[in-house]
C-alpha cells in the first residue's frame, strides 16, 4: 500500500526565496500503467521509480504556463505559453518522492534554454497550440475552464533533435472532484512538490509549492504522443484522467 503521508494534498513544506513563480493552466493529467520493471529501464540507475498498486504510473500533462520572473524587468516579467510534459515519479538516492521528466515541451524558446541551463530537465522548443471551447463549441478566451469545456492541445517539436515529435491531447472537462473524494491514487498522481533533473553526468533536485489542485474529472475524446518513451514503453493495462482548472 502506498505510504499516503508521502503525498499529502497540501504541501509539507515552505519555500522562502523564490527565483520564479509559476502558473499552470488549464491543466490535463493523463496517466497510464506499466509494469514497474519497463518503466525503471528508462530512467538512471540511481532513481527508484514508485509503484502505486504494484504499477509504474506514466503521465503526458499539456497545459498553458505563465512564468513571472521577480528580478527581470517589469515589461519582460510575465511569460505565457502552452507546455507539455511526459513523466513519472522516482525515488531519488536521499530517498525523497520528485517527478522525474522524459520531455518538457514548449514553445518559448527562452523558457526552454533557460530551464535546460538551471535546472537540468530535457525541454525542447516546439510548435505548440492550446484551443479551449465552451459547452457551445465556440472558441472561449477565458482564463479557465470549467464543466462542459473542451481543451485541444498540440504540439509538434522544433529543437533539439529527434523534430517531428508530435502529441495531441483533446478532453472535455468534468464535474469538480470534491475533497472529501480524492483517491489515495489521485494524491499519489497529483499531490508532487519535488522534481528530478539529469543531464549527461549532472544531477539536480527542485522543491515546489502550490496550493492543493482544485480536480475535475475529464472525458478523453483522444490522447497519444509519438514519444520514444512510448514506444519503449508495452501497451498501457489503465488509464486515470483529470483537468485542473489553475493553480
Amino acid at each position: 500500500m502506498v505510504e499516503t503521508e508521502r503525498y499529502p494534498p497540501i504541501c509539507p513544506h515552505t519555500i522562502n526565496r523564490t527565483p520564479m513563480r509559476m502558473r499552470w493552466l488549464n491543466l490535463t493529467m493523463l496517466h497510464w500503467r506499466f509494469p514497474v520493471e519497463e518503466v525503471q529501464a528508462l530512467v538512471p540507475d540511481e532513481y527508484t521509480v514508485e509503484s502505486f498498486d504494484g504499477s509504474a504510473w506514466v503521465g503526458l500533462v499539456p497545459f498553458e504556463m505563465e512564468v513571472d520572473v521577480p528580478f527581470a524587468p517589469t515589461m519582460e516579467r510575465i511569460l505565457h505559453f502552452p507546455e507539455t510534459n511526459v513523466r513519472s515519479y522516482v525515488y531519488g538516492p536521499s530517498g525523497e518522492p520528485g517527478v522525474w521528466f522524459w520531455s518538457l515541451e514548449a514553445s518559448s524558446l527562452p523558457a526552454v534554454v533557460t530551464a535546460r541551463a538551471t535546472y537540468q530537465v530535457p525541454y525542447f522548443w516546439s510548435d505548440m497550440s492550446v484551443v479551449r471551447t465552451g459547452p457551445d463549441r465556440a472558441i472561449t478566451t477565458a482564463e479557465m475552464s470549467g464543466p462542459g469545456d473542451r481543451l485541444r492541445y498540440e504540439a509538434t517539436r522544433r529543437w533539439p533533435k529527434p523534430r517531428g515529435v508530435t502529441s495531441m491531447v483533446d478532453v472535455e472537462v468534468g464535474d469538480r472532484i470534491e475533497p472529501g473524494d480524492v483517491t489515495d491514487l489521485d494524491n499519489f498522481l497529483t499531490a508532487r512538490w519535488a522534481l528530478y533533473g539529469s543531464v549527461w553526468k549532472y544531477r539536480s533536485y527542485a522543491t515546489m509549492y502550490h496550493e492543493p489542485w482544485p480536480l475535475h474529472r475529464a472525458t478523453v475524446h483522444h490522447g497519444m504522443t509519438s514519444s520514444s518513451q512510448q514506444q519503449a514503453c508495452p501497451s498501457p493495462s489503465a488509464t486515470r484522467s483529470f483537468t485542473i482548472r489553475q493553480a
